[in-house]
C-alpha cells in the first residue's frame, strides 16, 4: 500500500469520553510555544487539513476528539499535546487530559511508576499536573491540577427567540464556556434529552459569539466561547452537567475545563472555598471529582486552581491513512449524521 500520511491512534475514553491519542506519525507543527502552534493549526491551510483529515469522514466521527501529542516546549513538560475536534483545534480539555496521560502510561511513552506517577502536560493553556494512580500496569485514575479558572462575566443577559431572557456566566476554564443553569430552557440533563440540549447549546454559543467578544487577557489565541454547558444542582449537592460541541453533540464525560470554569463561579458568588470537593456527573451517569486547590489572580482576576480527578481506559489501537488517490482527502460531513451544523463545512 502506497499511503501518502500515516497517523497511529491510541484509543482511550475519559469517562464515556472518547480522546484518541496520535502516538505516532504526527506531522511537525510550526510555533515556538504550544499556543503559536495551537493558532497554526486553526489559520493555516495546512493546519486546517491536518484537523479534517483526522476528525472528519471518513477517518473520523462526531464523537470525540484526537489529541495530538507534541514535544513538549516547557522544560518541565514531559508531553504536549492539543486537542483536535471537527470544529477547530482547542486548547485544553480535563477529559482528554486524563486520555492523554492514560495513553502515555498505558503504552510506555513516559515510565510508570507504582503507586503513583507525575506527567506534567503541556497544553496552549498552560502546564497540567497529572497525578496518576497505578496498580499492575494500569493507569487507575488520574487526579489532574488544572491551569488557573476565572469568571470574565457572570449573569450576562442573552436574548433568545426560543427561552425569552436567559443568563449565562461566561468563565474560563481552559477554553471560555458559557455556563446556563438548564431550568432555563425548561429542561432536565438525561439522556432522553440529549439531541434538544445540544440544539440549545448550538443556537446559544452562536448568539453569545455573536454579540460577546472573549479573549484570555494573557493568550490572544485563545478566544471566544468555545462551549455551552448547561449545570444542574442535584439534592446532595451533585453538579449535573452537559457540555455541548460542536457540530452537535454531548460531552460524554462531566467535562474537567466546563467544571473548572464553574468552580470559579462558585468561588465567586461565596459558594465554594479552598479544600472543598464536589462531585459531578454527566449525561450518561459517570462522575469527576471536582476540588479547590487554591486561589491566585489572572491579569489582576481572581482565579481558583482547580483540581479534576477521573478515570482512562485504553479500547484499541488504530492507524489512519491517506491513499494518494482518495479523492476526499480534506474530509466531509453530511447533516444526516452531523446536524444542520455540517452545512457549514
Amino acid at each position: 500500500m502506497r499511503w501518502k500520511r500515516t497517523i497511529q491512534l491510541l484509543d482511550v475514553h475519559a469517562e464515556g469520553e472518547i480522546g484518541k491519542v496520535a502516538i505516532g506519525g504526527v506531522p511537525k507543527i510550526p510555533g515556538e510555544t504550544v499556543a503559536a502552534q495551537l493558532h497554526w493549526l486553526n489559520t493555516d491551510p495546512k493546519g486546517q487539513e491536518l484537523r479534517r483529515f483526522l476528525c472528519l469522514e471518513p477517518r473520523g466521527a462526531p464523537i470525540g476528539s484526537v489529541n495530538l501529542l507534541l514535544p513538549p516546549k516547557h522544560p518541565d513538560a514531559d508531553a504536549a499535546f492539543i486537542i483536535l475536534q471537527p470544529d477547530q483545534a482547542h486548547a485544553s480539555s480535563g477529559s482528554n487530559s486524563i486520555c492523554v496521560t492514560t495513553a502515555l502510561l498505558e503504552s510506555g511513552i513516559v515510565e510508570m511508576k507504582e503507586p503513583e506517577t507525575i506527567v506534567t502536560l503541556e497544553t496552549a493553556a498552560g502546564l497540567v499536573k497529572a497525578t496518576a494512580t497505578c496498580r499492575d500496569g494500569r493507569c487507575e485514575k488520574v487526579k489532574l491540577t488544572m491551569v488557573p479558572s476565572f469568571v470574565h462575566e457572570l449573569d450576562v443577559e442573552i436574548d433568545t427567540p426560543h427561552w425569552g431572557k436567559i443568563k449565562a456566566d461566561i468563565c474560563y476554564g481552559g477554553i471560555f464556556y458559557a455556563l446556563v443553569d438548564v431550568g432555563q430552557i425548561n429542561l432536565t440533563i438525561e439522556k432522553a434529552n440529549a439531541a434538544t440540549l445540544v440544539q440549545a447549546g448550538m443556537i446559544l454559543k452562536d448568539l453569545i459569539n455573536r454579540n460577546m467578544h472573549v479573549e484570555h487577557p494573557e493568550i490572544p489565541a485563545i478566544s471566544g466561547v468555545a462551549y455551552v454547558m448547561f449545570r444542574d444542582l442535584e439534592a446532595d449537592g451533585t453538579v449535573r452537567t452537559c457540555t455541548t460541541m460542536w457540530p452537535g453533540r454531548a460531552d460524554r464525560s462531566p467535562c474537567g475545563t466546563g467544571n473548572s470554569a464553574n468552580l470559579a463561579t462558585l468561588y465567586a458568588r461565596g459558594k465554594a472555598k479552598v479544600g472543598d470537593i464536589f462531585k459531578s456527573k454527566s449525561i450518561i451517569g459517570s462522575e469527576f471529582e471536582v476540588g479547590l486547590q487554591a486561589v491566585t489572580e489572572v491579569a489582576g482576576k481572581p482565579a481558583v486552581i482547580p483540581t479534576i480527578t477521573g478515570r482512562g481506559f485504553t479500547f484499541g489501537l488504530s492507524q489512519v491513512a491517506l491513499d494518494p488517490f482518495d479523492p476526499h482527502p480534506l474530509g466531509f460531513a453530511l447533516t444526516d449524521v452531523w446536524g444542520p451544523s455540517a452545512g457549514e463545512i
